[in-house]
């Protein structure tokens, strides 16, 4: 059959109509099919914000501890010694940091001599339980002299530990009265720290910002800590004082704090703030 040209073609008035009537109608599942695909998506956005806030508000009234429980070793670590003893006395100073005030008022302790043998014991009643710690002048007495000296003064009374790490360095950090891991007393000293020496539960060490910089804040092994020889060691932890943290520990960080961390640390769930710190 031979069909005539296009242009020769001339179409009745009927086609047109149904074509027209076509035409409106695939116009019309199309606006309808638009209206839903866009209602949908409406939908979906607001359940997600709806979960978004439910989550947030969930994690910041309640946080929960960690979701596996941490292993944590039973033996103690022996308490690192030094290759040959310090000179008793051995001379002490402490720099004033301007560019680093106190962050709660404190006196420095006297530049001068002070005994590089002998112990101090130091007990923080916290609101999580009582820590007891065993300082050693002969590992670290200048760390020991400022320890006591913030502690009679009362510098961490009142203060709150604000750093939990659990998994590969396990340690509770406190000693800063900002709870931001910013804060210190105001001046600053020379670490005292050896080649021997090696982490592990029951270890009491100072925490710093570089070679020299230690001040009030210090941390307190309860399980692994591979770290290298550049914290200063100056005491243990009493076996109160560790089943004390390790109930800490396994509370938990808060998952609110941690997600603020690079290296997801953070506030402990279970508060660890010091209601008294006595010498004797």
């Amino acid at each position: 059959m031979t069909y005539p040209p296009p242009h020769q073609q001339q179409p009745s008035k009927t086609p047109w109509l149904w074509i027209s009537i076509a035409i409106v109608a695939v116009l019309a599942l199309l606006t309808t099919g638009i209206f839903l695909v866009v209602r949908y998506l409406k939908d979906d956005e607001e359940t997600q914000a709806a979960d978004r806030v439910s989550t947030t508000t969930s994690t910041s009234a309640s946080p929960s501890p960690t979701s596996a429980p941490i292993a944590i070793p039973g033996s103690r670590a022996p308490l690192p010694q030094r290759p040959a003893p310090l000179a008793d006395p051995t001379g002490c100073e402490y720099a004033a940091t301007p560019d680093r005030p106190a962050s709660k008022p404190a006196t420095k302790p006297a530049d001068g001599a002070v005994p590089a043998a002998g112990k101090a014991t130091v007990t923080l009643k916290t609101s999580a339980g009582t820590i007891g710690l065993d300082l050693d002048r002969a590992l670290a007495p200048c760390t020991v002299a400022s320890f006591v000296s913030l502690a009679k003064q009362g510098f961490y009374t009142g203060t709150s530990c604000h750093r939990l790490a659990v998994e590969g360095l396990q340690m509770l950090q406190c000693g800063d009265p900002t709870g931001k891991g910013t804060g210190g007393p105001g001046y600053a000293f020379r670490d005292e720290t050896f080649p021997q020496i090696q982490y592990g539960r029951g270890i009491l060490a100072m925490a710093n910002s570089g070679p020299d910089t230690n001040g009030s804040q210090f941390f307190m092994v309860y399980g692994d800590a591979q770290l290298p020889p550049n914290y200063t060691v100056f005491g243990s932890i009493s076996d109160e004082g560790l089943t004390v943290l390790d109930k800490v520990a396994k509370a938990g960080i808060d998952p609110a704090s941690a997600s603020q961390s690079p290296d997801g640390t953070g506030a402990p769930v279970l508060p660890v703030q010091f209601t008294e710190v006595t010498v004797g």
